[in-house]
């Protein structure tokens, strides 16, 4: 009996983990993947870099006295660049949605 609790206990713990992980992954990502014309187009653009305070990564909130620049192709991405990473943004919520390495 000892046995069979002690299986259960180990098999819990290992499914809690799983879930526990895998929540991390969602929040970690957004879910939008921009189109492959977007992210070449934010790759090869000149722009100045922008000092900002704190972490840029996805989920990042962009500070509004920041510009966003547009992209030409479309409405529903803009881009910046700070703290020399290059950031895909969702404009209405000013959040990066990618890193362009």
């Amino acid at each position: 009996m000892r046995k069979l609790s002690l299986a259960t206990f180990a098999g819990a713990t290992l499914l809690l983990a799983g879930a526990a992980s895998a929540q991390t992954t969602i929040v970690e990502t957004t879910g939008v993947a921009p189109p492959d014309e977007v992210v070449t187009y934010v790759q090869r653009e000149t722009v100045p870099s922008i000092a900002v305070e704190g972490d840029v990564a996805v989920g990042y909130v962009v500070p509004p006295t920041v510009e966003l620049r547009a992209i030409p192709t479309t409405r529903t991405y803009t881009y910046s660049v700070l703290n020399n990473r290059r950031v895909i943004v969702e404009p209405r919520t000013r959040r990066v949605i990618r890193v362009v390495e």
